[in-house]
């Protein structure tokens, strides 16, 4: 029985596919089917490459320009498309590159190696000048203790470097100097070495990732270094020409084929309990969500079941719709259901023949009828302003599902600021009891209300299936208790249940805070962080971190999270600062810092932009002033999808911009949202929020 050779696309492959011309494209991906259908055809002419420091990479004809880098085997079956490019570049390109196995990790690494300049035989070594000893003495600089000096081979290669390149990491003495080696290091060693530079010991990397080191590793198993997690982080198998003609055509996004290993590993296998993965902004936690749900979809949604996968906003779900669209086969997204909890809220009311409508507006209509009759019924004598109510029935009585006064009396008022008396207590509750009763009236009811009593409708229908095999959450930092209580009531205890993704630092919606483990969600021993941040440059995350320094960051579970370990992969210009003297200088600045960019990027590329305010009425009035200006423009709504047109400018409130990702962000913000941190904590998070959607360019304008 004869077996077809493994074929596998490189990342650089791809990412280098995406920039050629288009009728090269073409050529390209007609030579890659062929190749794919069988790599070992005498049709396939392989070319050594003159002075390649790995003999197995070989060069493709393409064209009389064009050329394909190869890797061939000496002995095995995987082939790999590892570059393309005009013949003199993808012959420099190959030159000082190897493929070779990490023999503690068995992962498949391409390394750049270091260009050697060496003396021809018999030259004379250069002349040194002679000593000035009459000069005066320089001082020495000294000379920073290497971070790595005390790891021995063996755990720097754990952590994923290279052995080519034990060298000249044990150099590297300042972060500086890390980021000066990242280039040449796989994405896993550089995280791995910044994390130790940060304090972490290598087992605590290595748990974290769930890397095993104890195998004996063969460094010429090319097929078994392909099933490891890290190799699959750079390349991925096709097998197929369907398969092949998938990826090459659709548009790159990296999130669609390629995992850094700590998402990989946490996408993949089973889990016994629920999960938490915490992120800062661009480090990936949507794209992990949506692969655990294709991976859940493709092996445990089985007998009719299916993943659920939400979220908080309806923008957002629709956004992760669209793209799981992209990611999975028919067949797995038909096993996917994918609505924002409201909505999923919604259809279940429906479903039942409930007849109230949700409550998500305290000020709108009939709610704020209801609101104002229940305040004619307060005690004047507490002298409690009609702002404590509001807050009272959002963060104590609708966030632990209050429904009685002898739970109000006992309940848990940490952070208030008003200490209440048993009395005040009694005194103060009619409020709450009057409001809902005026709610009831109008056939309205709360969210948080409405959250509680269908968890409670549910745990009440013993048997009741609701056809879930999984539930898959993004943004959890935005869901409250009744929301988490809830989520849990919608599946049944067991493995792989729940998969929460979230971060603190994006809370935007204070009331909604909450502990996972006081809403039956134990998470112990299942929870992992990502740290690296694939979208905003370290530029513009510096500045975005800078805003919270002096905030709380919770980790979604009574603990706090901090900002110190996380690391952007790429740089760039760091975000511009400006006051403005109001909207009309901020949009002319704005369209100012839009036609800079545009000028200078390249002849095929074409950029995103968004303008991010504080309001829809700022939002709208900075749309017409791009407008004026000859700028398209679009604002992105409750019911408009984040599209992908980029020959327009999006507009997006701070609120709705949550979760989308632009080439370049112009954020509008009033100047009091700098104000101190004690009391801006929340405008803060917005302009986290805001500014890191940009991925290369941002501008900060106060007004």
């Amino acid at each position: 029985m004869s077996f077809k050779p493994k074929v596998a696309l490189a990342q650089d492959f791809l990412l280098q596919l995406a920039r050629l011309p288009v009728s090269v494209h073409s050529k390209v991906m007609k030579w890659a089917i062929q190749f794919q259908a069988d790599p070992t055809s005498s049709g396939i002419n392989y070319e050594n490459i003159n002075g390649a420091k790995d003999s197995n990479l070989k060069s493709v004809r393409l064209d009389k320009d064009w050329r394909g880098i190869v890797f061939k085997p000496s002995k095995g079956d995987v082939y790999v498309l590892l570059y393309v490019d005009h013949h003199d570049d993808a012959y420099r390109w190959a030159e000082n590159r190897k493929l070779t196995i990490n023999p503690v990790t068995g992962a498949m690494q391409m390394v750049t190696l270091e260009h050697v300049v060496e003396q021809e035989a018999g030259a004379a070594a250069p002349e040194q000048p002679a000593p000035d000893y009459a000069a005066p003495p320089q001082p020495v600089e000294p000379v920073a203790a290497p971070l790595y000096g005390e790891l021995s081979d063996t755990e720097l290669m754990s952590l994923g470097v290279p052995e080519e390149l034990l060298s000249a990491v044990r150099k590297i003495g300042s972060e500086e100097a890390l980021d000066a080696l990242q280039s040449r290091l796989p994405a896993e060693a550089y995280e791995g070495l910044f994390l130790v530079a940060a304090g972490d010991s290598v087992n605590q990397v290595l748990q974290a990732r769930e890397t095993r080191v104890d195998q004996a590793i063969d460094t010429s198993d090319f097929a078994a270094a392909l099933a490891t997690a890290e190799s699959q982080s750079r390349f991925v198998v096709v097998d197929d020409d369907e398969a092949m003609l998938a990826i090459m055509n659709a548009p790159l996004a990296q999130w669609r084929v390629f995992l850094h290993p700590t998402q990989n590993k946490l996408a993949r296998g089973d889990r016994s309990g629920p999960v938490r993965v915490l992120g800062g902004a661009g480090t990936g936690k949507t794209v992990l969500a949506m692969h655990r749900a294709k991976w859940l979809a493709e092996n445990r949604a089985l007998g009719g079941k299916k993943v659920l996968f939400t979220t908080f906003t309806r923008n957002l779900a629709l956004d992760i719709e669209e793209n799981l669209k992209t990611l999975c086969s028919a067949d797995a997204m038909s096993r996917i259901e994918v609505k924002n909890l409201d909505a999923w809220v919604g259809g279940f009311m429906r479903a039942r023949k409930l007849e109230h409508r949700i409550v998500y507006d305290r000020k709108q209509d009939g709610a704020l009828q209801a609101w104002q009759s229940a305040l004619a019924t307060k005690d004047a004598t507490l002298d409690l302003p009609d702002s404590f109510y509001s807050d009272e029935l959002e963060q104590v009585v609708l966030a632990q599902g209050l429904t009685t006064l002898d739970q109000y009396r006992t309940a848990r008022r940490i952070g208030r600021g008003v200490i209440l008396s048993r009395a005040k207590r009694d005194a103060v509750w009619p409020v709450f009891e009057e409001y809902r009763g005026q709610l009831a009236s109008r056939k309205l009811k709360e969210v948080d209300d409405a959250y509680r009593e269908i968890a409670e409708m549910i745990a009440t229908e013993q048997g009741s299936e609701l056809g879930y095999a999984a539930i898959v959450i993004d943004e959890t930092q935005d869901f409250g208790p009744q929301a988490l209580k809830l989520l849990r009531a919608m599946i049944a205890h067991g493995p792989n249940d729940l998969f929460f993704v979230g971060d603190g630092h994006q809370r935007i919606y204070s009331r909604n805070r909450a502990a996972m483990s006081r809403c039956g969600i134990d998470i112990r021993g299942r929870s992992r962080k990502l740290y690296l941040n694939y979208r905003t440059t370290d530029e513009i995350r510096r500045q975005a971190v800078a805003l919270l320094e002096a905030c709380e960051i919770d980790d979604l579970d009574d603990g706090h999270d901090e900002s110190k370990r996380y690391k952007s992969l790429s740089h760039g210009p760091a975000p511009e600062v400006r006051k403005t003297s109001g909207l009309e200088e901020a949009s002319q600045a704005a369209i100012g810092f839009i036609q800079q960019w545009r000028s200078a990027q390249a002849e095929n590329e074409s950029l995103s932009f968004c303008v991010v305010s504080y309001s829809e009425k700022s939002r709208d009035a900075l749309g017409q002033q791009l407008q004026a200006a000859g700028i398209a423009s679009v604002p992105i709504t409750a019911q408009s999808n984040h599209a992908d047109a980029r020959n327009v400018v999006h507009l997006a409130t701070m609120h709705r911009a949550k979760g989308l990702e632009f080439d370049c962000v112009i954020v509008v913000a009033p100047e009091s949202y700098l104000g101190p941190a004690e009391e801006t904590a929340g405008q803060r998070r917005l302009l986290y929020v805001a500014l890191t959607r940009a991925k290369r360019g941002a501008l900060l304008l106060q007004v």
